[in-house]
């Protein structure tokens, strides 16, 4: 019971404690970033003398605050494995094993991020490739809070095999193993993601209460808690108290050895749904309790998989490209701040473009039913204004029916390529064409693209079919798009005078010849117009989710091979 009590309190408080405890983050089989300063922190004693030893010849003393609480800066040297740390306080001590130094990476997203590799396509393929030594992954189970924790209580490092691949997600999996098995050097990959959470929901609410779709967001959820308040007759407080109750029930299973909530099923923490201030959409409550709690942990970037929650109307996606900037710079300015300044305060960001879903494409260009066209743009605009900031496109995986769909490796592996060249300065390709101008030329319109490769191609060689063109009356039209050298053409005999050319824009181009480079990467859906996506007094309209027809089977799609 002692036992219990001390686990509740270190869950639900800042910690304050005699004993010596780190979060779990800093425990066996953790990956320090090489060649920087770590930040390492923990709680002891108050006013105690912390000594921390590395087996690669570093030590640091320092004295706990007032509360406890204590942090080190302990430099690292290139890779190298099976190292460890003793941190002492008094007569406490505590052995980290098998600590690797390599490479880190932060992996954050919602429900597609989360999507384990079990349940993908090809997964007996898959986890028979799972014992990767050098790979380690760190994740937690998702929780929401409404200030910021100190810790990720259920997190653990685990090194790579077929259960702890199979229960991680798809696309970070893949991702670090092609790093680790292109660098040939351990790779620590940290996996946080939450299912159905809004860019709210991820970003400190001080870091976005001047953004108007933020304020309206927050809004929606008052209103939201207004309402349950009074149908539920429940109140902040009660739902308090039956949380503690569920975590100390959760905890005591745990102790027990009961992991699992059901056969297939692991146990996971107690959260909270109701009332809504309490709940995973309110702003904020995500970042408390899944990046609040690694802010400094030594990384080299971030890959981010979220955006379906923020793109549910054309109106919300066009406001999350505010949203997902001030994220970045957010998490930037945080973790320059929380590591002393050791990790870059331009640290590297890999976003991931939504991927197809629903009916194929039929129209020339989709209107406001196709909010996923917008955030798409949006993404890449970003990618092009912000330094050092990377895309993974994605619109040749996903499905028509299922919002998770299971061709995740394509989109793991774009985000290890393009990372490996941005960051890493491997001489090789490392994302498809990217619209960067065009000219007008009587009767067509010349595309211009970086990222072309050794050459542009259509995926299935035949006519590309996935432009569209317009005039100043700004009706689309398929046009016929020829490559020639590194440019696309444009024209239709509809269209006698264009001035605007739209790629694939709709909410699933997939089937579409699209446009790739010969190395198998495709191409970013682009506009080249800057004309309004709605009437400013439009009501907002909600993309349609497909039904799922009886005994619907997944199946995936053809692509071009990747070769970088």
């Amino acid at each position: 019971m002692k036992y219990l009590c001390l686990t509740l309190l270190f869950a639900l408080t800042t910690i304050v404690t005699a004993q010596l405890k780190l979060p779990t983050f800093f425990a066996d089989n953790m990956v320090l970033q090489q060649n920087t300063s770590n930040a390492i922190w923990g709680w002891s004693e108050a006013n105690a003398h912390v000594s921390i030893r590395t087996s690669w010849g570093e030590q640091r003393k320092v004295v706990s605050d007032k509360n406890g609480y204590w942090k080190a800066i302990v430099p690292t040297p290139s890779y190298r494995r099976g190292q460890s740390l003793i941190i002492s306080a008094g007569t406490e001590e505590v052995e980290i094993k098998n600590v690797s130094i390599g490479e880190v990476w932060l992996c954050l997203g919602q429900s597609n991020m989360g999507w384990a590799l079990k349940n993908c396509f090809n997964t007996n393929e898959e986890l028979k490739k799972a014992n990767v030594a050098d790979l380690h992954i760190y994740k937690s189970d998702r929780q929401h809070w409404h200030e910021p924790r100190n810790d990720c209580a259920t997190g653990r490092w685990r090194q790579s095999n077929s259960i702890s691949a199979g229960n991680t997600s798809a696309v970070a999996w893949h991702f670090g193993a092609t790093l680790q098995r292109e660098l040939g050097i351990p790779v620590g990959i940290i996996v946080q993601a939450y299912a159905g959470t809004p860019v709210e929901g991820w970003i400190p609410w001080q870091d976005q209460e001047d953004i108007e779709r933020s304020q309206y967001h927050k809004q929606t959820m008052d209103d939201v808690l207004n309402r349950q308040l009074g149908k539920l007759n429940m109140s902040t407080e009660s739902a308090m108290e039956k949380y503690k109750s569920e975590l100390a029930e959760y905890h005591q299973r745990m102790a027990s050895g009961d992991t699992m909530k059901s056969k297939n099923k692991r146990l996971m923490a107690p959260i909270i749904t109701r009332p809504a201030n309490l709940g995973n959409q309110y702003p904020a409550h995500i970042y408390n309790a899944m990046v609040h709690p690694l802010l400094g942990y030594g990384i080299k970037g971030i890959i981010w998989y979220q955006g379906e929650r923020n793109s549910k109307t054309v109106q919300q996606a066009i406001a999350f490209k505010e949203q997902l900037n001030r994220l970045i710079d957010t998490y930037r300015k945080l973790w320059f701040e929380y590591s002393d300044g050791h990790v870059n305060d331009d640290l590297y960001f890999s976003l991931t473009q939504l991927p197809s879903w629903g009916p194929e494409q039929s129209q020339p260009v989709e209107g406001v039913e196709s909010p996923w066209a917008v955030s798409r743009q949006i993404m890449l605009e970003l990618q092009n204004e912000l330094d050092n900031v990377g895309l993974a496109v994605s619109i040749d995986t996903g499905s028509p029916v299922e919002l998770h769909p299971k061709n995740k490796k394509p989109i793991g592996l774009r985000h290890a390529y393009g990372i490996l060249h941005d960051v890493y300065k491997k001489n090789r390709v490392g994302h498809g064409p990217y619209f960067t101008s065009f000219t007008r030329n009587e009767n067509t319109i010349v595309l211009s693209f970086d990222g072309v490769g050794n050459g542009l191609k259509s995926a299935n060689g035949e006519a590309l079919n996935s432009f569209a063109i317009a005039g100043m009356d700004k009706r689309w039209y398929w046009a016929k798009a020829k490559i020639k050298d590194e440019k696309v053409i444009v024209s239709s005999k509809d269209v006698p005078n264009p001035v605007a050319v739209r790629y694939a824009w709709a909410m699933n181009p997939s089937q579409r010849n699209l446009l790739y480079n010969t190395e198998g990467f495709p191409a970013s859906p682009f506009r080249t117009d800057d004309w309004g996506l709605f009437e400013s007094d439009a009501e907002e309209i909600t993309v349609n989710k497909p039904k799922k027809p009886k005994g619907y089977v997944s199946k995936d799609w053809w692509r071009p091979a990747m070769t970088p």
